[in-house]
């Protein structure tokens, strides 16, 4: 499909002004505090970047690769982690900054996996909310954008690893969800209720 066939559901200006308004959030409740954010590979990307560079303060990064999709459009419910942090969080006040929450099953196992490992707090900020799609409750501390039930690319989310690059966030035709894009999931085994991928790039 062409890009031009993609409908533009929040421009740019709308993401930078919204970024620099999570941002001046973020400043607020972390005063004071040591900050440690933990990026959602790959997707949360660019939302990452942007609202480190807004924050204008001290601050730790770190990242997270996690998947429940493989190259298909839904989420199989199988949390498979792909890249560990390089850290300990044990007692750090840890922002989870992720991309798109729609099931919730991702981010809940997520979520559960990082509080077993002793954070001073775990607060979680996500760019955009399916809320129609959810599945199991997971508390979002931050939002960014509200979104209807629609398969949305740009702005670091993929259809196929095509599409992070637009500078927008837009919807595509339904038409060109396919099931030939279907992918084989990597080989996993099961620690400690979270299914861990073996060794792949993420």
């Amino acid at each position: 499909m062409h890009r031009g066939e993609i409908e533009v559901l929040i421009d740019a200006s709308a993401i930078a002004r919204r970024v620099r308004e999570l941002a001046a959030a973020i400043r607020a409740e972390y005063e004071g505090r040591d900050l440690l954010l933990i990026g959602v590979l790959k997707g949360a990307l660019y939302f990452m970047v942007d609202l480190t560079r807004e924050l204008e303060r001290d601050h730790a990064i770190d990242f997270m690769a996690v998947s429940s999709y493989g190259g298909s459009t839904a989420s199989s419910g199988v949390v498979r982690i792909l890249k560990d942090l390089d850290q300990s969080i044990e007692d750090k006040h840890v922002l989870i900054v992720e991309d798109i929450v729609d099931t919730g099953l991702t981010l809940a196992h997520l979520r559960e996996l990082l509080l077993t490992r002793g954070p001073a707090t775990l607060r979680i900020c996500a760019l955009l909310d399916k809320r129609d799609a959810r599945q199991v409750d997971v508390p979002l501390d931050l939002v960014g954008f509200t979104i209807p039930s629609r398969f949305v690319v740009g702005y670091g989310l993929d259809f196929s690893e095509r599409f992070r690059d637009l500078r927008f966030i837009g919807s595509l035709p339904e038409r060109a969800i396919s099931v030939q894009d279907l992918r084989e999931p990597p080989p996993a085994v099961d620690i400690l209720g979270v299914t861990i991928a073996e060794s792949k790039e993420a």
